[in-house]
């Protein structure tokens, strides 16, 4: 039976959340506030969770969802290949509104859809989304809203939408804070040699070069460098060739829709705008954004 829990009473909050960590267990859904939005989440282990996750929102496997977890050490576990500049990201920004896109560990089981092979990560900054990922693990968490409508931004606007294909709905109060706009979380494509934004959001493209300088922005092509060009020979003439720098690119405007595809193939979804939403990992042109 699906049942509303009021988190900013302390007894119903470690019942909410008790109740939300065995309906993960059994498979269902469970619906909780982050620091972007409400996100709607499903073990991220189980197919069969995930694809109720997916049937909820009226979303198919092609927008699979990004991944919350409760820990930065978590990312090692479930993502190969970490660069540097991706380690520094997220140390910098996690927990808070940024998503990175990473190659899947190829030794998990589990299925969030056509990835490609990828896996969009974030670390939430918020307390009770925190408190949950510690008595779940990792959760595939996506915006908590049917695609195509906005994102809600408590529990009771979730419900309105998602009805009884929720089990457990913790209600925290808005997110964000009431008459403030619902900014989904930054998402990098960390999968290339270069770290490259896919969706503008919570983190300013100048806060993301503040710790990796060769960021690219929305949409920013890196110039190739030109071909030399053949001379004649001046004796004694020494030739620095100075770095080409990237062309500025203005950033677009940021939407609570994610629906980029990445250079690695993997579209990217936010609860998020959880998450997530995201989440994810790949989004499609719906109003959802990553938690």
């Amino acid at each position: 039976m699906t049942t509303t829990y009021n988190c900013t009473s302390d007894d119903e909050r470690a019942q909410g959340l008790e109740h939300a960590q065995r309906a993960i267990s059994e498979k269902k859904c469970v619906v909780f506030p982050t620091d972007t939005v409400y996100g709607i989440a499903a073990d991220a282990f189980s197919p069969q969770a995930v694809t109720m996750l997916l049937v909820s929102k009226g979303r198919s496997r092609t927008m699979p969802p990004p991944v919350l977890i409760p820990r930065v050490n978590a990312l090692d576990g479930l993502a190969t290949d970490v660069s540097a500049d991706a380690r520094k990201l997220a140390e910098a920004f996690w927990p808070g509104g940024l998503t990175l896109i990473l190659h899947a560990q190829p030794s998990l089981d589990w299925d969030l859809g056509e990835t490609k092979g990828t896996v969009a990560l974030r670390m939430p900054d918020d307390e009770i989304a925190q408190e949950l990922l510690t008595l779940t693990g990792p959760l595939a968490v996506s915006s908590a809203n049917r695609t195509g409508h906005a994102p809600g931004q408590t529990a009771a606007a979730a419900r309105e939408q998602l009805a009884d294909s929720v089990e457990v709905y913790l209600e925290g109060g808005f997110r964000p804070l009431e008459g403030e706009a619902a900014v989904p979380s930054t998402i990098v494509d960390a999968t290339g040699p270069r770290l490259r934004v896919v969706r503008n959001g919570a983190v300013s493209l100048d806060q993301l070069r503040e710790h990796v300088p060769g960021v690219l922005g929305l949409g920013e092509i890196p110039m190739a460098e030109e071909e030399p060009v053949e001379a004649a020979p001046v004796a004694d003439a020494p030739v620095d060739a100075a770095p080409l720098e990237a062309a500025p690119v203005a950033e677009t405007p940021v939407e609570a829709v994610p629906v980029a595809e990445t250079p690695s193939g993997s579209s990217v979804v936010e609860p998020e705008a959880p998450g997530a939403a995201e989440v994810t990992a790949a989004p499609a042109p719906d109003r959802d954004s990553r938690p």
